[in-house]
This record gives C-alpha cells, sequence and structure tokens, in this order.
C-alpha cells in the first residue's frame, strides 16, 4: 500500500502530527477534519453557522484539488457540529457545495471542536474522476 501525504498552502496548516490528508494507492484520498479557519491569517472566520461552514468547504475544496479530486468525486463525508440545532443552516450551505454529488453522510453533535469551531467536516473522495 502507497501513502502519500498532501499538503497545500491553500487550506488551513494542520495544527497537530496529521496531514492535511492522505493519498492512498493514488486512488482514494482521505481528507482530515476541516475547520474554517482563513489559511492567510490563521484565525477562525467570524460570523454564524452559515459563514463558517462556506469556510469549511472552500478550504476542504482546496485539499481535495491538491490530492487530485473534486466535490464531484467525493463519495463519504462527516459533519462534526457544536450545536445540532444549526443543522438545517449548515445542511443549505453544504448542499451548494455538494448537493449535486450527495455523498454517503453521517452528522454527529460534539461537546467542543478545535478552536471552539462551530463546524468541521472530513472527507473521502476517489482520485482521477
Amino acid at each position: 500500500m502507497a501513502l502519500h501525504k498532501v499538503l497545500t498552502e491553500n487550506a488551513p496548516k494542520p495544527i497537530g502530527p496529521y496531514s492535511q490528508a492522505v493519498l492512498v494507492d493514488g486512488k482514494f484520498l482521505y481528507v482530515s477534519g476541516t475547520v474554517p479557519i482563513v489559511p492567510a491569517t490563521g484565525a477562525v472566520i467570524e460570523g454564524d453557522i452559515k459563514a463558517q461552514t462556506h469556510q469549511v468547504l472552500k478550504n476542504l475544496e482546496k485539499v481535495l484539488l491538491a490530492g487530485g479530486a473534486s466535490f464531484s468525486s467525493v463519495f463519504k463525508t462527516t459533519v462534526f457540529l457544536k450545536d445540532m440545532n444549526e443543522f438545517a443552516a449548515m445542511n443549505e450551505v453544504y448542499a451548494e457545495y455538494l448537493g449535486s454529488t450527495a455523498p454517503a453522510r453521517s452528522t454527529v453533535e460534539v461537546a467542543r471542536l478545535p478552536r471552539d469551531v462551530r463546524v468541521e467536516i472530513e472527507a473521502i473522495a476517489l482520485v482521477g474522476h
């Protein structure tokens, strides 16, 4: 099995001992949980769940592209929400980016996320499709 770490300056740098994504055998891209940090400043974007979800998905797209994938090749996501009451608003933004693809998805409410953000999203994509 061949593993290749993916790193792009166009998305937030990892804040721990992990990769933005790992490409497995040149086929499957596993993207780590992505949070609403503005890559240029390193700051969490200000705003509500919609603003944070937009930033998360912009960051996620940059990592996907760096790994040779795109939103159209994502087949599984996991969404972590600080407050499940914000599900509908998050889902509205999510649909703008992944609605036509409609990957399998799990959404869970968690007690706390890194940097106290409201949302984090991870993804698995097929490369080259």
